[in-house]
C-alpha cells in the first residue's frame, strides 16, 4: 500500500483530500504545519506528498525545498494563488507538480495516481539502474546523482530526468512538446515553456560554459539534443 503525506492547515481540505485518497487505496497521514510536514517528510516513510503552499510555521516552498535536498519523490504542491504557480514554474523548488484551489478531489486521485506510476515507471527498468559517462560527465540513476569532472552537481527531480532522458537518447533532437509530455506528463499543469526554464538551469550547472553547449545543444525550430 502506497503511503502518502497530507501537508494541509485547513483541517476540513486535509480530511476531504485523506478521505478520497484511502478510499482509492493509499495509506494516508496528514501535517497541519510546515514544520510538521518537514520534519514527517524527511523521514523518508512517504512515496508521495501533497503539499500545500501557504502553510503556518513554514511556507510550502521552503518545506519542498528542503525536502527535494534529501528524497526525489513526487511532490505535487497546492495553491490558490497565481503568483504562487509562476514560483513553482520559474524557481525550480522540485516539486513534480501543482494543483490550483479549489479543485475536485477526483482530480486530486487521478493527479496522484499518474505521478506514482510516473515515477516507478522511472526507477523500476533495468537501464535505469546503468550509468551514463560522455565526456567528464556522470549519471548515475541508481543513486540520482550527477558528476562534472568528478564534481557533485545538484540536480532537481525534473532536471534530473530530463537530462537522463536526453543523454539516454543521444544525439536525437526532441522538441520541447515532447519534452514536457515525457517528463512532466500529460496530466502535469503549465506548457513546454517549463522545459526551456528547466534546460536553462541545467545548463547553468554542468555545462563549462552555458553559452556554448557541450551537452545540450539547441536545434533552432526544432528543440533540443544532447550531443556525444
Amino acid at each position: 500500500m502506497k503511503r502518502l503525506l497530507i501537508v494541509e492547515d485547513e483541517q476540513l481540505i486535509a480530511e476531504l483530500e485523506r478521505d478520497y485518497l484511502e478510499v482509492s487505496g493509499f495509506k494516508v497521514d496528514i501535517a497541519m504545519d510546515g514544520e510538521q510536514g518537514l520534519r514527517l517528510g524527511l523521514s523518508g516513510e512517504y512515496d508521495l506528498i501533497i503539499l500545500d503552499v501557504m502553510l503556518p510555521l513554514l511556507n510550502g516552498f521552503e518545506v519542498c525545498k528542503q525536502i527535494r535536498e534529501k528524497h526525489q519523490i513526487p511532490i505535487l504542491m497546492v495553491t490558490a494563488k497565481k503568483e504562487d504557480i509562476d514560483v513553482i514554474r520559474g524557481l525550480g523548488l522540485g516539486a513534480d507538480d501543482y494543483i490550483t484551489k479549489p479543485f475536485k478531489p477526483g482530480e486530486l486521485v487521478a493527479r496522484v495516481k499518474a505521478h506514482l506510476a510516473r515515477y516507478e515507471r522511472l526507477i523500476g527498468t533495468k537501464e535505469n539502474s546503468e550509468e551514463i559517462r560522455i565526456h567528464g560527465l556522470l549519471i548515475d540513476y541508481g543513486s540520482r546523482r550527477v558528476f562534472v569532472h568528478e564534481q557533485e552537481i545538484s540536480l532537481t527531480t525534473k532536471e534530473f530526468d530530463l537530462l537522463y532522458f536526453l543523454a539516454m537518447n543521444p544525439n536525437r533532437v526532441y522538441s520541447k512538446d515532447h519534452l514536457f509530455e515525457r517528463i512532466w506528463g500529460m496530466d502535469a499543469m503549465g506548457d513546454s515553456q517549463t522545459v526551456t526554464v528547466h534546460i536553462r538551469k541545467l545548463r547553468e550547472k554542468i555545462e563549462l560554459d552555458a553559452s556554448s553547449a557541450q551537452y545540450i545543444e539547441t536545434v533552432w525550430g526544432a528543440g533540443y539534443r544532447f550531443r556525444l
